[in-house]
């Protein structure tokens, strides 16, 4: 039988607005397609392992995730991370690298315009 309701994340919907009102106050386009990925249904959002996060990104880079990231495959540099969830195990690879795991509003003060930051998913 099919859902009759749909559930609405309060925390996901605010992140949406501000991400919405980043993108036009800063013109920065990135923070539009954050937005339009977060608004995906629960069934369709990205769900990224720390292995391709590995492969997509170098030393020192800025990644964000509009989904969840898993902690399947090891981080062997540093990066910065940005995710709307993820897992403990994630949380602990990526530390132990020596990176930083952030949210997504912090990076988003840290970097208004978004440049030089990739959306990996």
């Amino acid at each position: 039988m099919p859902r009759t309701f749909e559930y609405e994340d309060p925390i996901r919907i605010e992140l949406i607005k501000e991400l919405k009102k980043a993108s036009k106050e800063n013109k920065a386009g990135i923070w539009e397609s954050i937005a339009k990925e977060l608004s995906r249904s629960r069934r369709n959002r990205k769900e990224v392992n720390i292995r391709r996060l590995n492969q997509h990104t170098s030393d020192n880079e800025t990644a964000i995730v509009p989904g969840k990231l898993l902690g399947d495959g090891n981080l062997d540099h540093k990066v910065t991370v940005a995710a709307f969830r993820l897992t403990e195990g994630a949380k602990e690879k990526v530390e132990k690298s020596g990176g930083k795991v952030m949210s997504i509003q912090e990076i988003m003060k840290e970097n208004p315009k978004g440049s030089k930051i990739k959306i990996i998913g």
